[in-house]
């Protein structure tokens, strides 16, 4: 085998691995949206009983819980997540 049949190899294995890969990358996508989508509902079910029995919408001390479990999990960039995911949660506040 020559290095251009060689390179050419290494190329194609290459460029199929990456194609899996991100067909697993799209299957894990869709898969994490349709469980934030299940979030929301589950969210909008509390906030809907809180309210009903006098409470608020936001209950902070549980937002800073949330907070600190995805910096625990996934460090500061969690924190940032965190935030994006309790946004989409809220409602209109």
């Amino acid at each position: 085998m020559t290095t251009s049949e060689s390179t050419t190899a290494e190329h194609a294995t290459a460029e199929h691995t990456i194609a899996d890969a991100r067909g697993r990358i799209d299957a894990l996508d869709d898969s994490i949206i349709s469980l934030i989508k299940e979030r929301i509902s589950v969210s909008e079910q509390i906030q809907a009983t809180r309210i009903a029995a006098g409470g608020r919408r936001v209950h902070l001390a549980r937002e800073m819980e949330v907070l600190r479990r995805y910096r625990d999990g996934l460090g500061a960039p969690g924190t940032g997540l965190a935030m994006t995911l309790l946004d989409l949660c809220r409602g209109r506040v």
